[in-house]
């Protein structure tokens, strides 16, 4: 008698790791300031790069309309419900919810639903709109995805480049374009390299290419960047988030890295409550991304109250404690949103996935001895094992 094991299921557990991790960087950097962090896992570009690494299956499995609108319905429904509760509350506090300088002041607002733009907010309300740049950005380059997607099939690497030379013109021409959209320009070329490069990470072509060729460009995208980093430290200071052109090619050497490793990660079958983690961050990512900023507010609110002094050990170790506790009562509260406009069923925690089913054994008799024919056996038994694999729910931002 024979048995098989059933596959792995379709997630990538190293991607869900990276991109797990990457999001507690993100948490961590803006609870400390930590310039450090910044060059040690440039974060964002990792995360744009898995974005562009699964838009691409997308694209490739499912079309560019249904790529673009899953992404689309399973974004904005989670900013909504944030905005329900961050402009009332900017309003209570004085906001006129409208700059008369911007050309679409009256129009404004509709950022919050639809964000082609950063969505605006009071001085005072910062904590709410300062990072959802990132939301703007991620959702032009799922709008641009199937034309990048169509370049990259018949420009290859040229694509990946390309971005790196538009850079280089902007900074060296100094164009700039109106303020309102002159920030959306300088993150698109920043980051559309990471974001292309998930595209060759998908196809093959990062894991097909030459280490005789790969190692010598990772060389050279990160030293540039680090030479640009560390030359312009008098101005901006180590934090690569500060210097764009350093974290353009910082990003993009360290992207290349990581997407190019394949780590079975087999230890998180040791570690249940770590794979627990990985597993609930990237179920409830657009939630504890929406939610972790202004709760770091509220928790160095609670620490200044009890008189815990900034910088101490006593004040990192309650800021990690509290600002975690405030995230997961976040994700209780609001990451149901991401069940539903994921068309699962609301939930307050993420459901688990269904376990592993072994494949069903079935047993093969000894073979007999076949009849032949002009010495051609007519056939022979034939054991085939089924399994049923359970696999997780998808990111939101998948």
């Amino acid at each position: 008698m024979t048995a098989t094991t059933a596959p792995a299921g379709s997630r990538n557990r190293y991607i869900d790791t990276l991109r797990a991790v990457a999001i507690v960087r993100v948490i961590v950097y803006h609870a400390f300031g930590w310039a450090w962090l910044s060059f040690v896992l440039p974060a964002m570009g990792v995360m744009f790069a898995i974005a562009g690494s699964l838009m691409a299956a997308s694209l490739a499995k499912a079309g560019a309309r249904k790529a673009v609108w899953s992404r689309i319905r399973r974004l904005l429904p989670a900013l909504w419900v944030f905005g329900a509760i961050a402009v009332p509350v900017m309003l209570w506090h004085g906001w006129r919810a409208t700059d008369p300088d911007h050309p679409l002041h009256k129009l404004q607002l509709l950022f919050w639903v639809f964000p082609l733009e950063d969505p605006p907010g009071s001085s005072w309300g910062e904590p709410f709109w300062e990072v959802l740049w990132y939301l703007r950005a991620y959702l032009l380059f799922v709008l641009v995805s199937p034309l990048l997607w169509f370049l990259y099939k018949r420009l290859s690497w040229v694509m990946v480049l390309a971005p790196l030379a538009g850079l280089g013109v902007l900074v060296y021409t100094g164009f700039r374009l109106p303020d309102q959209i002159d920030g959306v320009m300088w993150d698109f070329v920043t980051y559309a390299a990471c974001w292309i490069a998930g595209f060759a990470h998908r196809d093959g072509r990062l894991a097909r290419l030459p280490l005789s060729v790969l190692l010598p460009a990772i060389a050279a995208l990160g030293g540039y960047g680090g030479y640009y980093l560390f030359s312009n430290s008098a101005e901006y200071g180590l934090d690569l988030n500060s210097v764009p052109i350093a974290r353009t090619f910082w990003s993009l050497a360290f992207v290349l890295i990581v997407l190019r490793l394949k780590p079975s990660m087999a230890f998180l079958d040791k570690v249940p409550a770590l794979a627990e983690g990985i597993r609930v961050v990237n179920a409830r990512a657009i939630t504890i991304y929406l939610w972790h900023y202004p709760l770091i507010t509220v928790a160095a609110m609670l620490l200044a109250h009890y008189n815990v002094q900034w910088a101490t050990p006593s004040y990192i170790g309650w800021m990690l404690v509290v600002e975690s506790a405030l995230v997961v009562a976040a994700v209780l509260v609001f990451g149901w949103v991401e069940d539903v406009s994921a068309r699962r069923k609301a939930s307050l925690w993420p459901p688990a996935p269904r376990a592993l089913v072994p494949a069903v054994a079935v047993a093969t008799p000894a073979p007999s001895a076949p009849i032949m024919i002009n010495g051609t056996p007519l056939g022979t038994p034939i054991a085939r094992g089924v399994a049923r694999v359970g696999q997780n729910p998808p990111s939101i931002m998948e």
